[in-house]
């Protein structure tokens, strides 16, 4: 399944927030997409993905200058 979440008119803290809520109903090889533009957001999110998700692979593609797009692919919990 893809979740999509487009945080580009949401402030810090509502786009981690989400994108827990996400995340947390993601089956494995689930993909979520998260489309970000508030810099703490853009700053949040991954930091939040490295510390609890570790294995889940996660990419970050600039779309233009002024958004983030943030692919994420559930893994089973080891």
């Amino acid at each position: 399944m893809i979740h999509k979440y487009d945080g580009c008119t949401d402030k810090c803290p509502l786009p981690l927030v989400k994108t827990r809520v996400i995340l947390k109903k993601m089956q494995p090889n689930d993909i979520c997409l998260i489309k970000l533009t508030d810099k703490g957001s853009m700053k949040n999110i991954p930091n939040y993905l490295t510390k609890y998700y570790p294995n889940w692979p996660v990419s970050e593609t600039m779309l233009d200058k002024h958004t983030l797009e943030i692919k994420i692919i559930a893994k089973e919990e080891s």
